[in-house]
């Protein structure tokens, strides 16, 4: 390796050799830091530590292990767990005298010792592996909520707040209040009212507020300035956090902030701390942080309060990666811990890279300080023995860093980008139809597209780089990055929810060009008034559909209607659109499902998260739009941590540097403060604290170079272009000139070397090469001659057309007439109830030939039902359930509750002739009515809230689920009924009914959805759990018979049952039950708990004196079937028929 340029590397105690660290050592003890690099195995690391103070005896619930990301942590305890099995493996066969292959060197130093030593280490690793799950790797917020609870009453902080990922709404709300007192009343003059523009314009009102609300713990700056703008933006900015401070404590919220500050003043209490301290200590007596360069000063107080000098603390990170100041990171934090460190090492092999490309990055890096002298470049070594990319024809170079340089003289960065474009694409293309082959699995194989990555700086830059390889016929995909909100695809969203609010003349025209509707704006023009009548029909419709099914159904409905699939993606970038409009869809459906939001609120949700989406986390990050053979371009800050066998870089040469504009500054004053200028261009000090924010950024950009080139397994090919102010400023250009001691780039300084001209490097390492002037050329479906004979692939898989998701109204379709019904993937309980009664106008139903008991000694069978005035139909029960759903039967005003509530349904969906107290009462008497000897007659209105759980969603695999197994029918089921119900059961006649041709053949495989109306507990020692379904079903002739409550006594009860399949029903409903009590109730025994079903036709219920038929109330149906009949079935339906009839005398417990 040449010699470095004089300067090059800083002098005194930061130059200093740090050793490297043994993973075979003696254990750590005390404070340490360990340095780790690019590829040198952290991770690893990690585990192997974590495995070693497991076998030496420290318990793993003892290990403390916290990182910087949830990804990170995830992938941190599978390793841990592999690593603790495979060390549990190879002592096993140690210990049972075999001779383990493969060991790695921590696995020959555990099974190294005597007999007696093996098997204790053995007993341990087996021990922490039985309670993994109590082992702590959690990220630093997850960490401090953690130690948050388990510190108690000792942590100041309010239990009942609300978590909020950030404070953006407040934050603008404050902004705005502030800047209206500030400027609505006064002309805005900082010293008098005379009337003239504000000196502070909103947009930078609001950027000082989120500054200082997103940084709580930095100083404002610059103080007591004279200046009265300047000391008015001080002031303002103050007055901002204070009031933001303030309304959350009002408002009970709580941010990751919060909690860090939170622990760590508990740990600094002057009365509470040093108790808080001594738990934490005795806790975790072994810590390990990795990403420590990531921390900030904040989580480096609570980590030496709680744990230097007392516990072991390990602090893993690697400083030359430290590219998160924009999030609040402080690499300077890690920087004081390495001084207080009593031991620091360093991580000194690479494996991830070839060992020629560790040597160019090497050769063009080390020695070199990025952004402070402390962080050094340090010489690494490879870990690999070979590198693994070669041509055989030798007209692909692979040489490791490739340095592509445009020529001519500086001037403007435009046409150098578009020459640069152009080149990648070319350089691509040939490296994709080149015989260069990788090695990366053992055997070599041709480069894929996928094997490539192009880094870049920007977002925007992303999408650019897409559309030009997608025009070259080259696959790609923008990864990660941009939250999903911020994507054409949200919008489009907005626009069609718009439309369905409120579908008027300009709303519809709007959703029309929606890529969700499809017209082109050709169609739209000519269009007549009866297709954008159709359309605004079609839009009500899919308003409905949303409001009763959700967002889910929405989607499936616009799918199928508008062909959105076949359509988008006959398009350039339609699998980008279709997965971005599908992404925005899950959110929305996500949303609604947890907060039951309406349309309207679900508008209003989706259009704060587009203007909040720059603080998106990662769940909204966008989705690959495919997982085919693609080049994947990301952002160089979205690439750290992973790695490709070749990276492209085209935007290392390309940064502009900004004059001082007066934007918001976040820098380290000359004693290491880090401070929040706000004070704009003209505040004291402000040139010394703009050198010094840009010196700082300066350092950014050379650890994110580093980054970048360190991504590459085997290649890096890295583009130079002549600018006049970019170029200068750019950190590859600076590296490349032998720049690297200057503080900071400066923007004048002429590029007048271009790479070609440089001397130093070793050329085997790093190749000079000049970008040719010619255009792109096109390939379209890649090499012919590589891609071999095409042939069509045939579709041969066995489609399972058996298999669905159901429910109870779709298994009894067939039963109810030729009326249509939903079909398919419903799921209940539907809106409208299609399980409840007719329409009157559809006819009258199977129950409608029924007529009450003979004159009998009890005159009230001939007293109306309370509901006699009330019309029927699936709308009217649909209203009614949800009235029992939500009344709390139990209130003091049942009148009121249930007027308040009809009044709110029926403001929603109209109901003509009556109104909502009329409602309320009639339902009253219905809550009031006693249940029944199966309830011991207590009424709904005598169960507590506690004791009554309403809408149990269920969803049961059927045969399997998504696991193959042999399946039942509705056949099965009925043959299961015939072998338990006695034949004085009032339901004895219905396995008959159930084995009816154009049922019995009905397959139950796949999944059953549906909602049990209630679950109601009974006390006792064992309590009883009965099921409950409410019926608004009209027994009554429709012939203008009054209705009474003698049409509702138990023999016309049990028919209307039978009729309508609705004890097949209550079956389901049962087997639900069962299944949730097995897992939730502990002793749970079937014959005890299960209590039986009630079907409550509400119409039959009059109240207190409700006359009673065969000893229950008018209007209650009670069931009480077998519980061998329910356990049986729900075998029967999780196994098949063999399962069910090979146990149809068991109840199991």
């Amino acid at each position: 390796m040449p010699p470095e340029p004089a300067g090059a590397a800083p002098q005194g105690a930061a130059a200093a050799e740090v050793p490297a660290f043994d993973v075979l050592a003696e254990l750590p003890s005390g404070t340490c830091v360990l340095e780790a690099s690019a590829g040198t195995g952290k991770t690893w690391t990690i585990a192997a530590l974590a495995a070693r103070y497991v076998a030496a005896g420290v318990d793993l619930g003892s290990l403390m292990m916290v990182t910087f990301s949830r990804a990170a942590s995830q992938e941190l305890r599978t390793r841990i767990r592999q690593r603790l099995e495979r060390t549990r493996a190879v002592l096993e066969a140690v210990v049972a005298q075999q001779t383990p292959a493969d060991l790695d060197p921590v696995d020959e130093l555990l099974t190294t010792g005597s007999a007696d030593a093996l098997a204790t280490r053995l007993q341990r690793v087996s021990a922490a592996l039985a309670d993994f799950d109590s082992a702590t790797i959690a990220t630093t917020h997850e960490f401090c909520q953690r130690m948050l609870d388990s510190l108690g009453v000792l942590a100041d902080t309010d239990p009942d707040a609300t978590l909020v990922e950030n404070l953006d709404q407040l934050t603008r709300q404050v902004c705005a209040d502030s800047y209206l007192r500030l400027f609505g009343t006064r002309g805005g003059g900082p010293e008098d009212d005379a009337p003239r523009p504000p000196w502070l314009s909103f947009d930078d009102a609001l950027a000082i507020g989120r500054a200082v609300v997103e940084a709580p713990s930095l100083t404002v700056v610059p103080e007591d300035d004279p200046d009265p703008q300047v000391s008015g933006r001080v002031a303002f900015a103050r007055e901002v956090r204070a009031e933001v401070a303030r309304r959350k404590r009002l408002m009970r919220l709580s941010t990751f902030d919060d909690m860090l500050s939170g622990l760590a003043d508990t740990l600094e209490h002057p009365v509470h701390g040093e108790a808080a301290r001594a738990r934490l200590r005795e806790r975790y007596p072994v810590v390990l942080v990795d990403e420590f360069q990531d921390t900030d000063p904040v989580q480096w107080r609570i980590v030496r309060q709680a744990f230097h000098g007392h516990s072991t603390l390990i602090l893993i990170g690697d400083p030359k990666q430290a590219v998160y100041a924009f999030r609040g990171a402080d690499v300077h934090s890690y920087l004081e811990a390495v001084v207080e460190a009593q031991a620091t090492h360093t991580l000194s092999r690479n494996y991830r890279s070839d060992p020629s490309m560790v040597r160019a990055v090497m050769a063009l890096f080390e020695g070199s300080a990025l952004g402070d002298d402390r962080i050094l470049v340090r010489a690494v070594e490879p870990g690999l023995p070979a590198d693994r990319l070669r041509s055989h024809s030798g007209r692909y170079p692979t040489t490791p860093l490739r340095i592509r340089s445009v020529e001519g003289r500086p001037g403007r960065v435009g046409p150098v980008r578009q020459q640069v474009q152009q080149d990648l694409v070319r350089e691509l293309g040939t490296l994709i139809s080149s015989d260069a082959e990788l090695c990366l699995d053992g055997a070599w194989r041709g480069v894929r597209a996928s094997d490539v990555a192009i880094l870049v700086r920007a977002h925007a830059r992303a999408e650019e780089l897409r559309l030009a390889l997608a025009e070259a016929g080259i696959p790609a995909v923008v990864n990660g990055g941009r939250s999903v909100h911020a994507s054409p695809a949200a919008e489009a969203w907005v626009t069609l929810l718009e439309a369905l609010v409120d579908p008027h003349q300009r709303s519809v025209r709007a959703a029309a060009v929606t890529p969700l509707v499809g017209w082109t704006l050709n169609r739209l023009a000519a269009a007549d008034d009866e297709e954008l009548n159709e359309l605004r029909r079609r839009l009500r419709s899919w308003g409905r559909l949303l409001e009763q099914q959700g967002v889910a159904a929405l989607l499936e409905a616009v799918s199928g209607e508008q062909q959105l699939a076949a359509r988008l993606l006959r398009l350039p970038g339609g699998e980008r659109e279709l997965t971005d409009l599908r992404h925005v869809a899950e959110g929305l459906h996500q949303v609604r499902t947890t907060s039951g939001l309406g349309t309207s609120a679900l508008l209003a949700w989706l259009r704060e998260r587009i203007q909040q989406a720059h603080a998106d986390g990662d769940e909204r990050s966008r989705r690959l739009e495919t997982d085919a053979e693609a080049v994947q371009i990301l952002t160089y800050h979205h690439s750290k941590g992973l790695q490709f066998p070749i990276v492209y870089l085209p935007s290392g040469w390309d940064r502009w540097l900004d004059e001082d504009t007066g934007a918001v500054l976040r820098l380290h004053t000359e004693t290491g403060e880090r401070v929040v200028d706000v004070g704009g261009p003209q505040g004291r000090g402000r040139a010394e604290r703009f050198a010094r924010a840009r010196s700082e950024d300066s350092g950014d950009d050379l650890r994110l170079l580093y980054v970048a080139l360190t991504r590459a397994q085997c290649q890096v090919v890295a583009w130079w272009g002549p600018s006049a102010r970019n170029t200068p400023a750019s950190a590859l250009h600076r590296m490349l000139q032998r720049e690297r001691t200057r503080p900071h780039p400066d923007p004048e300084y002429p590029p007048d070397r271009s790479p070609t001209a440089l001397t130093g490097l070793p050329r085997r390492l790093v190749a000079l090469e000049t970008v040719a002037d010619r255009g792109v050329a096109v390939r379209r479906d890649g090499d012919e001659s590589r891609a071999g004979e095409l042939r069509v692939r045939r579709f041969e898989r066995q489609l399972d057309t058996q298999w669905r998701r159901t429910s109870y109204t779709a298994l009894t379709a067939a039963a109810h007439g030729p009326a249509p019904v939903e079909a398919g993937v419903a799921s209940e309980p539907l809106r409208p109830r299609e399980d409840d009664e007719p329409d009157p106008a559809t006819g009258t139903g199977t129950a409608a030939a029924l007529r009450p008991d003979e004159p009998s000694s009890d005159g009230r069978l001939g007293r109306l039902s309370p509901l006699a005035d009330l019309p029927g139909g699936t709308a009217f029960g649909s209203l009614v359930h949800t009235l029992l759903e939500y009344a709390d039967p139990t209130a003091d005003d049942l009148v009121g509750e249930l007027t308040r509530l009809a009044a709110h349904e029926l403001a929603r969906l109209p109901a003509a002739g009556f109104g909502a107290r009329q409602l309320a009462e009639a339902l009253v008497p219905a809550v009031r009515t006693p249940l029944g000897p199966l309830a011991d007659d207590l009424t709904l209105a005598d169960f507590r809230p506690a004791d009554r759980l309403p809408e149990l969603d269920f969803e049961l695999p059927l045969a399997g689920g998504t696991v193959p197994g042999p399946s039942a029918t509705l056949a099965d089921v009925a043959d299961c009924l015939r072998r338990h119900l006695p034949a004085g059961d009032p339901l004895a006649g219905y396995p008959g009914r159930l084995a009816e041709p154009g049922l019995s053949e009905q397959t139950l495989r796949g999944f059953l959805t549906g909602s049990v109306d209630a679950v109601l507990r009974l006390p006792g020692g064992r309590p009883r759990h009965l099921v409950v379904d409410y019926k608004t079903n009209w027994l009554g002739p429709r012939d203008g018979t009054p209705l009474v409550l003698g049409h509702y006594t138990a023999p016309a009860l049990a028919e209307a049952m039978m009729a309508s399949h609705y004890p097949l029903q209550a079956l389901l409903y049962c087997v639900a039950l069962h299944r949730f009590l097995r897992w939730r109730l502990p002793g749970y025994r079937p014959e005890d708990h299960l209590g039986g079903v009630l079907y409550l036709f509400v119409r039959g219920m009059a109240g207190p004196e409700t006359p009673r038929s065969e000893g229950v109330p008018c209007g209650v149906f009670s069931w009480r079937p077998p519980a061998a009949l329910v356990v049986e079935l729900s075998e029967l339906l999780a196994e098949g028929p063999a399962a069910g009839s090979a146990r149809e005398q068991e109840v199991p417990r």
